[in-house]
């Protein structure tokens, strides 16, 4: 009797420590940083790129970008208009990631004034009649160095749009 119930005590512990590596490996996998922001080539505009990971099923995955911007109040609130994309359809859930961007142009703000921005992603993975089995969401976050950054490398949790 000892024997069986430290046989299953193994057992459950293996499984929750594959568990327990599986959801911390999902977790690094998934994340968004600003990788372009109010530089000479893109005026006025934050890049967010974002990467997700696949699940191994045949499930698609997706991801909606905001743009956010710190009010006089010091909050943290929706770009109104165009500071929303739609859901962008990121790819199969069977490769290991998958990675998308999306940039945001903005109005200059007045001379001698910025904006603080950053980004929100969200994440859903659905199935092929379109039901939603999994969502979250991440806010841009530094040292996540991507494709088409600019400059080339450039990962940041904030960009400040500003005018002289």
């Amino acid at each position: 009797m000892k024997r069986a119930l430290l046989t299953a005590a193994a057992a459950l512990a293996c499984a929750l420590s594959f568990a327990d590596g599986a959801s911390a490996k999902s977790v690094r996998d998934l994340w968004a940083t600003v990788n372009v922001c109010d530089t000479d080539a893109s005026p006025n505009s934050m890049g967010v790129r974002a990467r997700m990971p696949g699940d191994g099923r045949r499930h698609r995955m997706y991801m909606r970008f905001s743009a956010q911007f710190k009010n006089a109040k010091g909050k943290w609130v929706p770009v109104s208009g165009k500071g929303r994309s739609r859901w962008l359809y990121a790819g199969s859930a069977l490769f290991k990631t998958q990675e998308l961007g999306y940039t945001f142009s903005f109005d200059a703000p007045k001379a001698g004034s910025s904006y603080l921005m950053r980004g929100l992603v969200q994440f859903q993975w659905r199935t092929k009649t379109n039901r939603i089995v999994r969502r979250t969401h991440r806010y841009t976050a530094a040292g996540h160095p991507t494709r088409g950054a600019d400059p080339k490398k450039f990962s940041a949790a904030h960009c400040t749009i500003g005018t002289p």
